[in-house]
């Protein structure tokens, strides 16, 4: 009888989601090994919260004459966390990704019934932005007073979501405001590089055993790049069969000021996107090795 194929391992640089993670479900169906090592440490900004709170309670977010803001965005689960701290009422929130999506959508379908969560394909912020401007400008056409956006972020992100909905370049009546606000702060955890140098070396025990196997890291955030490189860096000489897979272009982007490439680069931000391209990669190496 053959053996069973041994599945490759696979390490996630995240925190698992509970009560279930889609990557875990996805992978071990796949033939992976999944591991998490949580990378980053999220500390709520209690007074922005707060700031956020009193937003709700006076009625800005909400439909009235009183309203300041039109809609919120979200581009991290974090910032959804923090805001399921507050909840009461409003009717727009534009959301990029299924995973941060799928968070929104929960805590909306419990407390915010009559609101609608839009731009869970879109995969990017830019692409988010683009949206917005179809979708928000659309919904003021015949209306005058545009309100602006309230965007939730952390202290490290991006600014091409207001960039792009604030452009010089856009007619004045296109031009949607945008104010950020800083609700959580992030940093890498303690005993991160620790973790994930014990693991590694309980990927190259799998390796020992032929010469077409491969371990592979997921990467999710530019925080702790640096970290992971130097764990990797010092693995003993040789091909190189450890690969790296990043959850989109910013992170992928983020890498190359390291002078390291990705193997892959996720084409959605999510467990298919990343499992259709560590695919197509292996298939790729693995035809290059047979053919030498």
């Amino acid at each position: 009888m053959t053996s069973p194929t041994p599945s490759t391992p696979i390490l996630l640089l995240k925190t698992k989601s509970s009560p279930a993670d889609s990557y875990e479900e996805y992978f071990s169906a796949h033939n992976y090994t999944p591991t998490f090592i949580p990378v980053l440490e999220h500390h709520f900004h209690t007074q922005n919260l707060s700031t956020v709170k009193q937003l709700f309670q006076s009625g800005s977010l909400t439909p009235g004459p009183g309203r300041k803001y039109g809609g919120l965005i979200f581009t991290s689960q974090r910032a959804v966390e923090g805001f399921a701290t507050i909840l009461r009422d409003i009717d727009v929130l534009y959301t990029v990704g299924p995973a941060t999506s799928r968070s929104l959508v929960s805590i909306r379908d419990e407390h915010l019934p009559h609101a609608t969560v839009l731009g869970e394909e879109t995969g990017s912020g830019e692409n988010l932005a683009h949206f917005i401007l179809s979708h928000y400008n659309g919904l003021y056409e015949t209306e005058g007073g545009k309100p602006p956006l309230l965007f939730l972020v952390g202290e490290q992100r991006r600014d091409v979501i207001p960039k792009t909905l604030m452009a010089g370049s856009l007619a004045p009546g296109r031009r949607i405001g945008v104010e950020e606000l800083v609700v959580y702060e992030t940093g890498v955890m303690e005993g991160f590089e620790e973790s994930f140098a014990a693991a590694v070396r309980a990927g190259e025990g799998f390796l020992a055993g032929g010469l077409e196997r491969a371990v592979w890291v997921v990467v999710f955030s530019p925080t702790g790049c640096d970290a992971m490189l130097r764990v990797l860096k010092g693995l003993a000489d040789g091909e190189r069969r450890v690969f790296i897979a990043t959850i989109g272009p910013t992170t992928r982007d983020h890498l190359r000021k390291y002078g390291f490439e990705a193997d892959v680069c996720a084409e959605k931000p999510s467990q298919e996107g990343v499992g259709m391209g560590i695919e197509r990669f292996m298939e790729h190496w693995r035809r290059n090795r047979t053919e030498q």
